[in-house]
């Protein structure tokens, strides 16, 4: 059960880019949680993960020794939602959703300022979730900050109707 957790059904398993694939994998039960239940059911839920997250991984590094382990994806789990749920916050586009994975895996995979200060200096099962709850923030708001602007200059060119998903 542990492994299954960690790897988020095995999508960490994955040899190559293990974090990408779990976030992709993260984003089809985030999109059903935005369209029936709403984005503050994501954040909660966000939050949940992390909590739990923190305890499964400090054992399973007792256990193995290895920090941080590529495998480990429910780390990207909890931040995707967090930065969807924050972007959706804004509204329930398509844009939005895609812009918030985006940003969230930049910021996971470079860990600008103070999300790689973070990665180096926090040890255990805290370490390896909050590196990725903080790149959830900044994505989320980035998401909604960049989207209220092309509101507010008339940007968004396309049918608007054709990028509302909830």
């Amino acid at each position: 059960m542990q492994k299954i957790f960690l790897t988020f059904f095995y999508s960490g398993c994955i040899p190559k880019a293990s974090g990408t694939f779990g976030t992709i994998a993260a984003l089809i039960p985030a999109f059903f949680i935005l369209r029936y239940l709403g984005n503050t059911t994501l954040i909660l839920l966000s939050f949940l993960i992390f909590l739990i997250s923190i305890r499964v991984i400090d054992n399973y590094e007792k256990s193995t020794g290895i920090h941080d382990d590529k495998h480990i994806v429910i780390d990207e789990v909890a931040g995707v939602f967090l930065a969807c749920a924050i972007a959706a916050n804004t509204s329930n586009s398509l844009l939005n959703f895609i812009m918030a994975f985006i940003f969230f895996r930049l910021f996971d995979i470079t860990k600008p300022s103070i999300i790689g200060r973070i990665d180096k200096k926090v040890k255990g099962g805290l370490g390896v979730m909050l590196d990725d709850m903080v790149a959830g923030l900044f994505a989320g708001l980035l998401s909604a900050v960049i989207y209220g602007i092309l509101i507010k200059f008339d940007l968004l060119f396309w049918d608007k109707k054709l990028i509302y998903l909830f």
